[in-house]
């Protein structure tokens, strides 16, 4: 893997919600998020795809889908406040409660119609 490069960081509370073997906790925990930082520009990449922090924060904070990705990362897909719906990679860091965001976009087309299909399957 490249090497990721400096990161800026963004901090918020987040509410997780943990299944168990003997149920569902619920709780309050504040999340350190980082971003990579497009060497091009010295801005964080996700600028590249119009998406800001906060919108990834919205996602992480909620998402609909949370699942494993390519050597270590994690991909969750979710809809913002503002109804865009986004796939944000990412890396838990070894830090407790703290993730690293590679890149986040707008989903669309197939993918979004995809999302959308299993998230209605789920909900009946």
């Amino acid at each position: 893997m490249a090497s990721l490069g400096p990161s800026s960081p963004h901090a918020s509370h987040r509410r997780i919600k943990v299944r168990g073997r003997f149920g569902v906790r619920i709780g309050l925990l504040r999340l350190q998020t980082r971003f990579y930082i497009d060497p091009a520009t010295g801005l964080p990449h996700i600028y590249d795809h119009q998406v800001d922090e906060e919108e990834v924060m919205e996602v992480l904070e909620k998402p609909s889908e949370d699942r494993a990705g390519r050597d270590g990362s994690r991909i969750a897909l979710g809809q913002t406040a503002s109804g865009r719906y986004l796939r944000v990679i990412y890396v838990p860091d070894p830090a407790p409660d703290s993730v690293f965001v590679i890149t986040a976009y707008e989903l669309g087309g197939k993918p979004l119609a995809a999302f959308r299909r299993r998230r209605k399957k789920k909900q009946q």
